[in-house]
């Protein structure tokens, strides 16, 4: 993509509404645009990294065997009214009326929705275990919104169901959940640390956020060190295989959310060296909640016996607009944003510092055709704005490579390397520089 032909409006001035990094840093390159409290237009820039991170989610879901779907946003009131859910759920819910006066909502959640759907479409346990997620806008009145994407009012939110036969059989799903969460967070360049967590109003009697640790995190958080470096499970993983070794690994050392926190345990159980107390950013949550949802609203199929069974449910779900807030928090500097390769807007920054000279056009275009043919997303600067703005622009929107060609380095077959990264710098010949950055992009595209 040229950059003169590209939509991107950023600012050099912190706005005065933005209260954390990610909220300043998302305004200030152009990712997005408040439309009202708590509600967002996502912006070329922005749009590019919410699709790769959602297609990141996607894959992994898909890997673990769910099966995608798409619910509608706004819901029937009568769904959550069977459920017991519409007057306990609160101010939360934006609740509406149609012009024949019948009560919708915008669905903060879809547990109802999925349960009839699948209540009206399946009779038999040979159709279980199934697993139906959805990538969809959801939305939440909250109280106060603020810190941007992080809590926000209207949000993209990945959701999963779950539905089996026995108690044992929701635990292996929620398992199977539990891995393809902590591979997801992996491979967006984040390390998520399963914790404890209390159910809120989803309900049921087992429950984990996922976390990542940030000055900025919206809650207090305790844990053992050594979860911070846990092992990642493999991309060849099988998820039709017991999965309850790698869960044991994960939940046996101490890990809870403030709200789940036991003091004494936490000094008992956790070497004084090993005690992790910080603030966290949730970015996933998983639950297992039996037949909260199946039994009032008569999800059941015939068992092998002939028996009517009631299904056994577990929602999980995944903020994904949220995390690219939260990925931002976990990776920037002074000067912004520091992308990991697989959720980059773009991959590459293609720097010419002096457009409309003959030559430097011609390298770097010639740099451009060549990035592009080896399937590099590759954004080319070639404004007419001065170098310092140009360099300013590239580490702000955080691109995590960048390839500058001047009019010197033409005459003298070089280019200048960036890393964005740490921000080391070399010169190269052009083609070994450009062969370089092809493979380091290559090789970051897939972090586990």
């Amino acid at each position: 993509m040229h950059l003169s032909r590209y939509f991107l409006p950023v600012l050099r001035e912190v706005p005065k509404e933005a209260e954390i990094v990610s909220h300043q840093m998302m305004l200030r390159a152009g990712m997005i645009k408040q439309s009202a409290a708590g509600i967002y237009s996502w912006l070329p820039l922005g749009l590019k990294v919410l699709k790769k991170i959602e297609n990141i989610v996607r894959e992994e879901q898909n890997r673990a065997g769910a099966v995608e779907i798409l619910m509608p946003t706004i819901q029937s009131a009568e769904l959550w009214k069977e459920s017991k859910r519409y007057e306990a759920y609160g101010k939360e819910m934006l609740r509406i009326t149609d012009r024949h006066e019948r009560e919708m909502l915008f669905g903060p959640t879809a547990e109802e929705v999925v349960t009839t759907i699948f209540r009206d479409s399946v009779r038999s346990y040979r159709d279980l275990p199934k697993n139906l997620y959805n990538i969809q806008w959801k939305f939440r009145d909250e109280v106060r919104p603020r810190f941007g994407v992080m809590r926000g009012r209207e949000f993209l939110m990945k959701d999963a169901y779950s539905f089996d036969l026995t108690a044992d059989g929701a635990r292996a799903a929620y398992n199977r959940m539990f891995v393809a969460y902590l591979r997801t967070f992996a491979r967006l360049g984040l390390k998520s640390i399963p914790m404890a967590a209390d159910t809120g109003p989803i309900g049921g009697d087992l429950s984990h956020e996922f976390i990542i640790l940030a000055e900025t995190g919206e809650s207090q958080v305790y844990c053992h060190k050594d979860l911070i470096e846990g092992a990642i499970p493999s991309a060849d993983t099988d998820f039709d295989e017991d999965l309850s070794p790698i869960i044991k690994a994960w939940t046996s050392l101490y890990a809870a959310t403030d709200e789940k926190h036991e003091a004494e345990r936490f000094a008992k159980d956790v070497p004084a060296d090993k005690q992790v107390s910080a603030r966290g950013i949730e970015v996933g949550h998983i639950f297992f909640f039996g037949t909260k949802y199946s039994e009032p609203m008569g999800a059941r199929v015939q068992g092998p016996d002939g028996q009517m069974v009631t299904l056994q449910m577990g929602s999980y779900g995944i903020g994904v607009s949220r995390l690219a807030g939260a990925i931002i928090e976990a990776s920037h500097d002074k000067d912004g944003i520091v992308w990991p390769v697989p959720v980059a807007p773009f991959e590459v920054g293609l720097i010419n510092l002096k457009a409309g000279d003959k030559d430097t056009d011609a390298a770097a275009e010639g740099l451009y055709d060549k990035l592009q043919a080896a399937g590099i997303d590759v954004l080319y600067d070639d404004t007419d704005e001065r170098a310092g703005a140009k360099f300013a622009t590239a580490d702000l929107i955080g691109l995590p490579y960048q390839l500058v060609v001047g009019p010197k380095g033409v005459k003298a077959g070089e280019i200048e390397i960036k890393t964005r990264k740490g921000g080391a710098k070399e010169t190269l010949p052009i083609e070994a520089g450009l062969a370089k950055v092809i493979e380091a992009v290559k090789q970051q595209r897939v972090l586990v």
